[in-house]
């Protein structure tokens, strides 16, 4: 019993702090579900063994009243022995009243005894009970700050992942964007090459086409060469008229 009532009460006196700090530190519940799992077999064993006085204590308590009653009786036969003149009598009355006295006073410092231990064993349970709620209750709160810290560390790696990434690629990047940007001005200057030319070919074709409207006006003038259809030949006479 002893042994049982030391190790609650190692139990109940546990710095609750440190070994929130401890787990907290290793980022586990471990060391609280331990205790917890300690905590609740003691008090298991605690009201097995409350149980089990508490029976002796209502035992010893009925033996010390039966033989306290016996001293009463014994105690009144011894008067009655004396008064009746009986002295042989009253002799072994009062030896069984004193072997009587004896045995009650014995009940009775037991019944005291383990009176105190089912106090003491009521009263540890008591605080165990009371210490085992409170750490199921920082067990709840240590959760909570745990999962908050594992979303915190989640988000901290993951803009340190953001930081190592930032810059890395940039040259590559860079180089792709300007091939395209390479590839833009090319094409562009291509472009403006092939436009070029095209004005240039629609400048020669306009000027073939008015040295020869030229020359198709001075045929005309000189009576060279057949006559055209009237809309037709009026048209090219006042577009060669406008070029002269």
């Amino acid at each position: 019993m002893a042994t049982l009532l030391e190790k609650t009460q190692t139990l109940i006196s546990a710095n609750l702090h440190a070994m929130l700090d401890k787990a907290l530190q290793a980022n586990s519940l471990a060391v609280l579900d331990e205790y917890i799992r300690q905590a609740q077999n003691s008090l298991d064993g605690l009201e097995d063994a409350a149980a089990t006085v508490g029976g002796q204590v209502k035992t010893l308590k009925r033996k010390m009243d039966e033989f306290e009653k016996k001293v009463q009786e014994l105690d009144a036969q011894v008067d009655m022995l004396l008064q009746r003149g009986k002295e042989d009598l009253a002799v072994a009355a009062q030896r069984k009243l004193n072997n009587t006295r004896e045995m009650a006073q014995q009940y009775r410092e037991q019944y005291e005894r383990q009176q105190q231990e089912y106090k003491q064993l009521l009263d540890a349970r008591l605080k165990l009970e009371a210490k085992l709620t409170e750490i199921r209750q920082e067990r709840q709160q240590l959760q909570a700050l745990l999962e908050l810290a594992k979303a915190k560390e989640v988000t901290t790696q993951t803009l340190r992942s953001l930081d190592d990434l930032a810059g890395v690629g940039d040259a590559d990047i860079a180089r792709i964007a300007e091939g395209i940007r390479a590839r833009l001005d090319k094409a562009s200057a291509q472009s403006e090459m092939r436009a070029s030319r095209l004005d240039e070919q629609m400048d020669q074709l306009l000027e073939i086409d008015e040295v020869q409207m030229q020359l198709e006006a001075r045929k005309r003038r000189l009576g060279i060469g057949a006559a055209s259809d009237g809309p037709v030949e009026s048209a090219d006479q006042e577009r060669a008229d406008r070029l002269r």
